[in-house]
């Protein structure tokens, strides 16, 4: 028994691999390199599928008729998008842009949440404004979610997902194959679900990536990137004694949050922020 099950353990272990390395590609955000078993249309189709399903199942704030909260959401946005397109520009990358079709909606829930997927689909939970207070602090959190699809981090830990639960299998032979399980792998990678285990390091490593540059946006759009700190000080005392410890946690404790953004806060303050008046 043992001997068959090291006869067909070992091809595995090298088919995995091969994906690993095979897979790997630089992030033009970041500059790091991060698992890519996953191709950019692939991600962007499901992600539009995905998304316009989400909107048909929840409340969505309409942005007629003059309501506030759809309102700021829309305005912060809109300036966080063309902060981004100001920085790919910069760095002569615009057409990394290609393909986002930016989409703007803001959820009716008590939940505090935000989040945006691949292709710029931004939604963000009424039950976050109450902690934001203010469009600043609002842009900390926009420009932090819209980083996480920048950086691909949802596409890296789905190409982890199909390593894990796959064998390294491509998505559309994934789809094919298992469908609810591959949607339900779409939604974890997408921070629509929560993962623990062997993924934790690796998704706590991207909210670091995405405060530093989320922190950059907000102050390409004229906010001032000092509000992060007054946010997170803010969620902290909201989450209080509910918040699981930082080992069980997808993301980082505020604490540490709190003590990176502030060892990048000056070089963003001097390079990216103009006030706007």
């Amino acid at each position: 028994m043992k001997m068959k099950f090291k006869k067909y353990l070992a091809p595995a272990i090298i088919i995995t691999t091969l994906a690993i390395l095979i897979g790997c590609t630089t992030n033009t955000l970041t500059h790091r390199s991060q698992l890519s078993l996953v191709s950019d249309d692939e991600v962007m189709s499901t992600s539009a599928t995905q998304y316009k399903q989400f909107i048909s199942t929840n409340k969505v704030v309409p942005i007629r008729g003059g309501n506030k909260d759809a309102a700021i959401v829309n305005k912060v946005s809109n300036k966080i998008i063309t902060a981004v397109k100001q920085y790919y520009a910069d760095l002569g990358r615009t057409s990394e842009l290609d393909g986002y079709a930016w989409e703007i909606n803001t959820v009716q829930s008590s939940e505090a949440n935000a989040w945006c997927m691949p292709g710029g689909k931004i939604v963000v939970y009424t039950g976050i404004l109450p902690i934001t207070q203010n469009e600043a602090s609002l842009a900390v959190v926009i420009g932090h979610e819209v980083t996480h699809a920048l950086a691909k981090h949802g596409k890296e830990r789905m190409s982890q997902g199909l390593i894990q639960q796959f064998g390294g299998q491509a998505l559309s032979i994934a789809l094919a194959n298992k469908p609810q399980e591959t949607q339900q792998l779409f939604g974890t990678a997408y921070g629509l679900g929560t993962q623990y285990g062997i993924m934790l390091p690796f998704s706590r490593n991207d909210e670091y990536e995405a405060d530093k540059y989320g922190l950059i946006f907000t102050a390409l759009a004229g906010y001032d990137p000092h509000e992060a700190i007054n946010f997170w000080h803010r969620m902290e005392q909201f989450a209080g004694s509910q918040k699981p410890p930082e080992f069980l946690s997808t993301h980082p404790s505020d604490e540490n949050r709190i003590a990176q953004l502030q060892s990048v806060m000056d070089e963003t303050v001097a390079k990216y922020y103009h006030p706007q008046h």
